[in-house]
């Protein structure tokens, strides 16, 4: 059973995990390099604990308690007991959601590791919006991604803003980084993936005429909001798929259209 501390000083040193939690450079090279990472709210709290991931501590607010009880009672870890005021002095922003823990990282996979057994996977270039990172996880759950790999500049799936927007799919779906770019890419061709780059480009055959449901193992290709792929991606990539569009729209936030593209590439699913 886990202890309940009651702490009323915001510069307590066991809150340290808390601290700064709105500093965005801070937190993306402190959390990696501490090895630990901030859950937001009971659902995302109940998922990464399902998942398999250590508790380090948690941090409420006094009408938490009663609704964590069970999640007290199974851990050894120390739950921090806080007011709402200490709570914004200790992470910089109001908690709505009453309660955080932060959870032990665990090692990544190698990208070899999921290639072996996945058949749909999605790939990002660049992708450094937080909310972006967690809308593509939730939609790689839910419609049947097999894996995510990353460009090693992409942002932190497990950054705070990304667990909370995905509602914990970051724990669900496997992701690894690959080492080099467009280099890397090499090795997924190698493991026998069809590298698809999804891009607005009239040139590109629609999802419905690359029927890529209908392909053995497919990597699906996505960059940057705004930016889109690299011109390297682009050569490095075996076909150009888009999504068709009508009343003169361009394109589609990259959440948006990685959510229609998944529904497409996924097995057993019809092509748009």
């Amino acid at each position: 059973m886990a202890d309940l501390i009651t702490v009323e000083d915001p510069d307590d040193p066991r809150l340290h995990d808390y601290t700064g939690l709105t500093d965005v450079e801070l937190r993306r090279k402190r959390e990696p390099a501490e090895g630990l990472f901030i859950a937001e709210g009971e659902k995302v709290i109940r998922r990464a604990k399902d998942t398999g991931y250590e508790m380090r501590s948690m941090l409420l607010s006094a009408k938490w308690v009663d609704v964590m009880r069970d999640v007290i009672d199974e851990l050894p870890a120390p739950v921090y007991a806080v007011s709402p005021e200490i709570a914004e002095q200790v992470t910089g922003y109001h908690v709505h959601r009453g309660a955080l823990a932060s959870m032990q990282r665990k090692p990544l996979p190698t990208a070899a590791d999921l290639l072996q057994t996945a058949r749909r996977v999605v790939v990002m270039e660049s992708v450094n919006d937080h909310t972006n990172i967690g809308a593509i996880f939730r939609s790689a759950a839910a419609l049947g991604m097999d894996a995510v790999l990353l460009s090693p500049d992409c942002a932190d799936p497990l950054y705070r803003r990304s667990v909370k927007v995905s509602m914990g799919a970051v724990f669900s779906v496997p992701y690894a980084r690959l080492d080099t770019w467009p280099k890397g890419l090499e090795s997924v061709r190698e493991a026998g993936f069809t590298l698809l780059a999804l891009t607005p480009d009239p040139k590109a055959r629609t999802l419905d005429e690359a029927a890529p449901h209908k392909m053995d193992r497919v990597a699906l290709m996505l960059g940057a909001e705004g930016d889109g792929l690299s011109t390297q991606a682009l050569v490095a990539a075996d076909e150009w798929v888009r999504i068709p569009m009508a009343h003169g729209v361009d394109s589609l936030n990259v959440g948006a259209a990685a959510a229609v593209a998944f529904y497409a590439v996924a097995t057993g699913r019809p092509a748009l």
